[in-house]
């Protein structure tokens, strides 16, 4: 079975789309439609056909461009089942434990409810690269708009635990702001502190912070990590259940901005 190509657009001000192109099949997908007009350009640039779009949740900054480039394409688009009157142009509602297929490369689909009640991750399993989506971020998270801590945790629990050597593509580049604010809970940790130091440098080189790894995340992102001491005592919150730091983290970076 041949890799997948794959392109990562930047649209809008700090969106991410990601195409994936199969050679074998010819099947080209897009993950969430921020912008049809930048998706359609690399589109047009590499000669593919969109045939899939798949939308991570209901936010109009991920769902905008489906009706536009169903109409160019006649792409079918998959999302949640939850938001199935959310999702401009839906045809195939997902839920937890379904999988859908590029070619021969199987996706897992994953509920991740909390930044909306209807979000999904999408894990392709033999490239080992997940769509997270607004859920989890490059040393972030996204903001809690449906659910609650516990849910949000949870969600991003079950990410954290997807093979270490997983690329992690996100909805956003928000990777600095997020490095600025993780310095400020755990200054100590030198993972962190190399990994924001990459990130000041490819920022000034207008290079993307995004993939991220799952093994990168769980060494540096704080939402990712409420079992460190460090954060514990830096949050006065020893001996208490890991969402719960959860929670007071993502009220934190709330009032960070």
């Amino acid at each position: 079975m041949g890799a997948l190509e794959i392109r990562q657009i930047r649209c809008r001000s700090d969106n991410y789309a990601v195409l994936l192109h199969d050679p074998e099949s010819g099947e080209t997908m897009v993950v969430d439609t921020p912008d049809a007009k930048a998706i359609n350009a690399e589109l047009e640039k590499e000669g593919w056909k969109l045939t899939h779009i798949i939308n991570t949740h209901h936010h109009h900054d991920h769902v905008d461009g489906n009706e536009a480039l169903k109409a160019e394409y006649g792409a079918t688009i998959y999302g949640p089942a939850h938001d199935r009157d959310r999702i401009p142009g839906l045809d195939v509602a997902l839920k937890d434990g379904d999988g859908l297929s590029l070619g021969r490369h199987r996706f897992d689909v994953i509920a991740v409810p909390g930044h909306t009640m209807g979000s999904l991750a999408y894990y392709i399993c033999d490239e080992k690269i997940v769509f997270t989506g607004d859920t989890l971020f490059s040393l972030g998270c996204g903001r809690m708009f449906e659910g609650d801590a516990e849910t949000m945790w949870h969600s991003l629990d079950l990410l954290r635990h997807l093979p270490d050597d997983t690329t992690i593509y996100c909805g956003h580049e928000y990777t600095l702001n997020n490095a600025e604010f993780a310095l400020t809970i755990e200054p100590g940790n030198e993972a962190l502190q190399k990994r924001a130091e990459e990130v000041r440098r490819l920022m000034r080189e207008r290079k993307p912070a995004c993939p991220t790894t799952v093994a990168l995340e769980k060494a540096t992102n704080p939402f990712l990590r409420p079992e460190s001491p460090e954060i514990r005592e830096n949050l006065g919150m020893m001996g208490v259940e890991n969402y719960r730091i959860f929670a007071e983290l993502r009220q934190r970076k709330d009032a960070f901005g």
